[in-house]
């Protein structure tokens, strides 16, 4: 009788786990940079979001990408 609820339910979290992992930044990325970067000459626009990225890289020599204002 109640056959289609698991389908539907599988159905409605993977749609809701596509809609979070759409809002979450991505590895690396911040929306501000933090004290102690320094902003690299590297600017590139991200294919997904189609924002201007500028890198920056912290005194650990990590990348951190970081939308152009």
């Amino acid at each position: 009788m109640f056959g289609w609820v698991l389908p539907f339910a599988i159905f409605v979290v993977i749609i809701a786990l596509f809609i979070v992992s759409m809002t979450r930044r991505r590895h690396g990325e911040s929306e501000v940079a933090a004290p102690g970067w320094t902003a690299t000459k590297e600017v590139f626009r991200d294919p997904t979001t189609k924002r201007l990225m500028r890198v920056w890289i912290d005194t650990a020599g990590e990348r951190h990408y970081v939308p152009e204002k």
